[in-house]
């Protein structure tokens, strides 16, 4: 038996031979002493298989020095007793460890996307995560109908994926406030478009958002804010996915800045619309959908199930209404970024 096994069986042959001379069962006192050291193996990283062989070893020696006719059936019992207070014991520690390390996880993961420690101290603490803050990372997040959890199987499937591919690349996968996070290096933008693709594959109705890149500490949060704000535009302007590129969204944030003058430029562009039969919804749709279709008509037809007699009508009589004409390069700016500015306040269904 060797010696790092010895400390954890102080004593357990006296129980053993105590518990076949008389035939009592292990005493209250033994069983929490026998948990208590499975605890203290647990600490010291002692593996449970090699600690039960241990017990198995030593109740064989013990079983050598028995009474001839003691009753076999006593020593079993004794060992049964033990070995199962002991593996109690052991496996509280790992169970409370796990809790521990998950704690951990989840404030660091807190402090990281909200900025809110020493940032010296967040880099020292990311490297046991598997993330180097002196390089530069992007974020995506991911939400879903249905909240994703740690440790649900969809997270878990996203994450097995992930590892399958990219094994352990300096890659940090988590979640908070119900959305599945991705942190990767910025060089391996591969990372979190299969992590894009993953989560929309697993979870119905999924959206994935993917801020750029920055460095450092401050530019986790900073890129984890930008997916956030994509999210949150999608949401209020019926952006489609299911992947939304932040880079991709920076006119919409300068447009927003100033809400008074867009609010001016929505009621002095598109309030005409107004005053049309049906109103200015159906109009302001078929803005939407021509622009986004990237101003082909028969593209708009199809996107809003109508004929492009009866888009190239709503047009025309956009250009009427409005006196810009959305086939005009010269004038279709104008449109266009009044047609955003409605989107982002919510026009004509919110008052200006």
């Amino acid at each position: 038996m060797t010696e790092p096994y010895e400390a954890y069986l102080d004593g357990y042959d006296a129980i053993l031979a105590g518990v076949c001379a008389t035939g009592r069962r292990l005493s209250r006192a033994e069983l929490e002493g026998l948990r208590a050291r499975g605890e203290r193996a647990a600490e010291a990283g002692i593996g449970l298989r090699a600690l039960v062989r241990a017990h198995l070893a030593a109740a064989r020696v013990v079983r050598g020095g028995l009474p001839r006719g003691t009753d076999p059936d006593l020593l079993l019992g004794a060992v049964e007793q033990a070995v199962d207070a002991f593996a109690e014991g052991h496996e509280r520690a790992q169970k409370l460890a796990v809790r521990q390390e998950e704690a951990a996880r989840r404030e660091f993961v807190d402090d990281l996307l909200y900025g809110r420690s020493n940032l010296g101290r967040l880099a020292e603490r990311a490297e046991r995560f598997g993330l180097l803050l002196s390089h530069a990372h992007a974020v995506a997040v991911a939400q879903a109908p249905e909240p994703f959890g740690d440790g649900a199987p969809v997270s878990r499937g996203v994450e097995s994926s992930l590892l399958a591919r990219f094994g352990t690349r300096r890659i940090l996968l988590t979640t908070k406030d119900g959305r599945l996070i991705c942190v990767a290096p910025a060089d391996e933008p591969e990372v979190l478009a299969h992590f894009a693709k993953q989560t929309y594959a697993a979870a119905d109705g999924s959206l994935v958002a993917i801020g750029r890149s920055h460095p450092g500490a401050g530019g986790v949060v900073h890129s984890y804010e930008e997916a956030l704000g994509a999210l949150d535009l999608a949401d209020r302007i019926g952006l489609d996915g299911p992947v939304l590129y932040a880079a991709d969204l920076l006119v919409y944030p300068v447009l927003g800045r100033d809400r008074q003058a867009m609010a001016d430029l929505v009621r002095t562009v598109l309030g005409p619309l107004a005053g049309a039969r049906g109103g200015a919804r159906p109009l302001l749709d078929t803005l939407h959908a021509y622009f986004d279709a990237g101003c082909v008509t028969t593209e708009a037809a199809r996107r809003l199930d109508l004929s492009v007699r009866a888009v190239t009508y709503r047009l025309d009589r956009i250009h009427r209404l409005t006196g810009a004409d959305p086939g005009d390069p010269t004038q279709r700016y104008t449109l266009q970024t009044a047609a955003i500015g409605a989107r982002l306040l919510g026009w004509p269904d919110e008052e200006l």
